[in-house]
């Protein structure tokens, strides 16, 4: 079909399904915990008239596999549908399968491994281009349409899922609980989705610019960009010092522009992905394994 689909994002993909159906079979169902989007109308389906999960997810999303096949563009229909009839056979397997944790006395714990599970999952089925379907595709119509972010639809539609949940199986402890997991998920796929490293940017401002970078270049081993700028109190033209540099070399950078100029001008920002020579790429534009 020539969809240009990778055998390593399928398998990422796959194996992000069964972690998330690992986590919500485990902690979510296991200890009557609500969650947004899709899987908590299911989670509502299942104790309310005791429906098969896989089945109901399957079955919401078919109308979404229908939309999201001129929405998503062919590739990550495919990926969408990979990840989605994934999840719904690791929600089976698991169910079947199902062991039990012990830890229903201790909905806290629970909370905290039930977002780490989903949102780990999850964050792995996005970084490697794939969805679950359901409320991803309901927020890129929104926004397509109506102009709103998709993180502001996601957020109107979990709560309004975990109001419906409240309603008919979660008790006000658990609710809160809920709450604790959905908001520990969403940070984990943060965390997946934007990378574990942390680097810092600085701009420096200095009358010896050319000397600051020589050394940044030659001690630090960091790459340096010149940027022309323009002082809008002063009205000179200046050039302004950008680089990135590991987080462990940051005290290392700031001694060296103070020894050169203790009177330049820095500003230090935080980077929370890089890509790059230096960081991805090695020195012949090989990437980093």
């Amino acid at each position: 079909m020539g969809l240009g689909l990778k055998f390593k994002n399928i398998i990422m993909i796959i194996f992000g399904a069964a972690i998330y159906s690992f986590g919500f079979v485990h902690f979510n169902m296991q200890n009557e915990l609500g969650e947004g989007g899709f899987s908590g109308i299911t989670l509502v389906l299942y104790f309310v008239f005791n429906w098969d999960v896989a089945l109901m997810n399957l079955l919401l999303n078919i109308p979404m596999f229908i939309i999201g096949w001129k929405l998503l563009g062919r590739k990550m229909f495919a990926y969408t549908l990979i990840g989605t009839v994934a999840v719904s056979v690791f929600l089976k397997v698991f169910d079947i399968y199902e062991f039990q944790l012990g830890l229903e006395d201790d909905l806290f714990l629970v909370s905290l491994f039930a977002g780490v599970f989903v949102g780990l999952g999850l964050g792995i089925i996005f970084k490697y281009g794939g969805t679950t379907g359901g409320v991803d595709i309901i927020a890129r119509l929104v926004f397509k349409y109506k102009g709103w972010s998709m993180g502001k639809t996601m957020f109107i539609f979990d709560a309004f899922v975990i109001l419906l949940s409240w309603t008919t199986f979660l008790n006000e402890r658990s609710m809160m609980y809920t709450l604790v997991a959905v908001y520990v998920g969403a940070r984990v796929i943060d965390f997946v989705q934007e990378g574990a490293y942390s680097a810092r940017g600085a701009f420096i401002i200095s009358e010896k610019q050319n000397e600051i970078a020589d050394i940044i270049t030659n001690k630090l081993s960091r790459g340096v960009t010149i940027l022309n700028g323009h002082g809008h109190f002063t009205k000179n033209s200046r050039e302004v010092i950008y680089c990135v540099v590991a987080k462990n070399q940051l005290s290392a950078l700031k001694t060296v522009i103070s020894s050169v100029d203790p009177h330049a001008f820095v500003s230090i920002t935080e980077v929370k992905d890089v890509m790059g020579e230096g960081f991805t790429l090695d020195d012949e534009k090989n990437p980093i394994e």
